[in-house]
């Protein structure tokens, strides 16, 4: 059985600066070194920071005093005043490519452009580029919401930065006559890009696909379902989740990993895959 990794697979940019980040940042002492939320979306790189001192608050109001970390996704403008005004320290871990997004939502807003983001509603990334609309911004993840928009004067287009290429494509077309005047920023981030593409391209020569990442990450789980067109695929968070009847008369197995995967998940996974 052959087992093949994807050219581009495992951590971006902005996850391994968001990790050495709190790394540099964590602590033992009182108050500690906490993230408000979980750093990226995987669970056992939550855990291992954890173990390392940098824990996780869903809210300020938990720290009383410390160092607050804002994790790769970023947040709005009102954490930052926030946190000043409690006293905490503050070490901002946003993904440069997020923070991308945030200033052009803000920039657009501010030009008086009516602000699409097309995105996941309910995804930290895209919540923290609406609040830096000034929460004036419309998020849009189908086709069909697109189709539903109200027409405007100036329309301005952001994107998630892990969203799908092909269907930003497609909603933007579906935007472009809402308006006379349309400006359009794609923040989709190249790592995004890189890996969708090496994913779906190794899908279609495998008979297998392994995706391994966070079930609660947003770009994992898109790669799981581009390599589901193509072929059998699996979301898998460990090797422990491996079975062994998935492996029936299969030849060839494909592997690949959302941004927020650590190496030594991969590792285990490739490992065991090999024995198979």
């Amino acid at each position: 059985m052959e087992v093949i990794l994807a050219e581009y697979l495992g951590f971006c940019y902005g996850v391994k600066r968001a990790i050495k980040i709190a790394r540099e940042n964590a602590s033992d002492e009182q108050g500690g070194a906490c993230t408000l939320g979980p750093i990226i979306h995987n669970p056992q790189m939550v855990e291992r920071l954890k173990e390392e001192g940098v824990g996780t608050v869903d809210a300020l109001e938990e720290m009383e005093r410390g160092t607050i970390i804002i994790r790769s996704h970023g947040v709005g403008p009102q954490i930052y005043e926030a946190a000043e005004q409690k006293g905490l320290r503050l070490v901002d871990a946003t993904c440069p490519h997020v923070r991308k997004a945030q200033l052009s939502s803000k920039a657009l807003a501010d030009e008086g452009y009516k602000v699409v983001i097309i995105g996941e509603k309910k995804h930290p990334e895209v919540q923290s580029i609406f609040e830096w609309s000034a929460h004036t911004a419309s998020i849009v993840e189908s086709v069909e919401e697109a189709e539903a928009l109200e027409p405007c004067a100036k329309l301005g287009i952001v994107s998630q930065t892990t969203f799908s290429g092909a269907r930003f494509k497609e909603i933007v077309l579906r935007l472009l006559d809402k308006s006379r005047e349309v400006k359009i920023d794609r923040t989709i981030c190249t790592a995004t890009d890189q890996r969708q593409a090496a994913a779906m391209d190794l899908a279609s020569k495998v008979d297998l696909m392994l995706v391994i990442g966070g079930k609660n990450s947003a770009n994992t789980t898109r790669l799981a379902q581009l390599c589901a067109e193509r072929c059998r695929t699996y979301h898998i968070e460990t090797a422990a989740e491996l079975q062994d009847q998935w492996f029936d008369k299969i030849e060839k197995i494909g592997i690949t990993a959302g941004a927020s995967t650590p190496d030594w998940i991969i590792k285990e996974v490739y490992k065991q895959c090999q024995k198979k």
